[in-house]
């Protein structure tokens, strides 16, 4: 991998995938019905996905930002192969620039509560913590960072 550079493919939410679980009939995969919900980010490298990000505007459906105007950053996921490569960085980073061209005034996600390295990253990338847009979910508690741009 040395000398290998991630190559990102940009696919607008037209047909934004995710996974639900009712708790009756196991995990499916679910395409949205069409209109537009989000940016997914993907990174290839030697044409393997090896990271994804997902970016919803203001006001999509499903979105867990608290503030107006902000984008809801959410399933930064990469690859155990490249963990620890900082392939994370320039994802965030391609994010704040589609939130940017969006005009947002900022970004907003959630972390779970104990996972204190991946909270660390956010905060090194100026994400600050904000307990008034937490979340309480049946099986887990979310902290909420927010990354002003404006």
């Amino acid at each position: 991998m040395p000398g290998s550079t991630p190559r990102f493919l940009t696919a607008v939410g037209r047909q934004l995938f995710f996974v639900a679980d009712d708790g009756r009939h196991g995990p499916e995969l679910w395409v949205t019905d069409g209109s537009a919900k989000g940016t997914v980010l993907v990174a290839e490298l030697d044409g393997e996905v090896v990271g994804t990000v997902a970016l919803y505007p203001p006001g999509a459906p499903g979105t867990e930002a608290w503030l107006p105007n902000t984008a809801d950053l959410r399933a930064l996921a990469t690859s155990v192969r490249v963990h620890g490569q900082g392939l994370a960085q320039p994802l965030l980073a391609e994010t704040e620039v589609l939130a940017r061209r969006w005009g947002v005034d900022a970004i907003s996600l959630h972390v779970r509560r104990g996972a204190v390295g991946v909270a660390r990253m956010y905060q090194r990338r100026g994400y600050q913590r904000v307990p008034a847009g937490d979340l309480e979910k049946p099986d887990v508690f979310l902290e909420a960072y927010l990354l002003p741009l404006k």
